[in-house]
């Protein structure tokens, strides 16, 4: 069974099914994430980061892949339009907790980090009672990119790169004179890209609740 918009012309094809190619890779990724976890943080050897990098880098690379069989073979389904976003941040979540962990990332990154992915999941829970489904922005997806590839670089310690020499602090790594894997300026950026694409969500949000309510009312006149 189809989504009824897909006979408007130009509408993507969205199908009720959860069984599809795309979709067995989106819960293979999710299934990873534990033993990523597990790789990281009870065994933060160089051997066991090793294998932390592989299966993150697994999981992190297949979200590209299996968005792209959907794609390509006209399979996109309601099951992965909602739980691809979820595994992207478990992914995330759980990289950046991991690599607190480890005492890679200091402390106010995973809260940023976190506390503003339970910011969006709250506004999702509110527009889900209104019947309304946002779908994840290009910004979204840049910003999971970039801080995808920064947690891959910080999980393997590689490659590392100088410091700017702009302040000293524990707080603020890559900023001093010490060396640090380059994801970690990916993470800066992808802190910013994830802040930006909140206030993007918050506006559209905002627009789709007022929108919604309106239809509401006007059905009821």
């Amino acid at each position: 069974m189809v989504d009824e918009r897909t006979n408007e012309p130009g509408t993507e094809v969205v199908h009720h099914t959860v069984y599809s190619v795309a979709n067995l890779i989106t819960i293979l990724r999710l299934v990873l994430v534990p033993f990523f976890f597990t790789a990281l943080v009870d065994a933060p050897s160089e051997r066991g980061r090793f294998v932390a990098f592989i299966i993150y880098a697994v999981a992190a690379s297949t979200d590209w892949v299996d968005g792209q069989i959907a794609r390509r073979t006209n399979t996109v389904t309601q099951f992965g339009k909602i739980v691809d976003p979820l595994v992207d941040r478990l992914l995330l979540a759980s990289g950046v907790v991991g690599l607190y962990l480890i005492d890679v990332l200091p402390l106010w990154i995973p809260v940023v980090l976190l506390g503003r992915d339970l910011y969006l999941l709250y506004g999702a829970y509110l527009l889900e009672r209104l019947g309304v489904l946002l779908p994840v922005t290009r910004a979204g997806k840049w910003t999971t990119a970039v801080l995808l590839t920064g947690f891959s670089s910080l999980i393997a310690g590689w490659p590392m790169v100088s410091g700017l020499g702009l302040l000293s602090s524990e707080w603020f790594p890559g900023l001093g004179d010490s060396q640090v894997p380059l994801g970690m300026y990916f993470v800066y950026v992808g802190i910013v890209l994830s802040l930006s694409a909140a206030a993007q969500y918050t506006v559209r949000a905002f627009r789709a609740r007022r929108a919604a309510i309106e239809a509401k009312k006007g059905g009821a006149e």
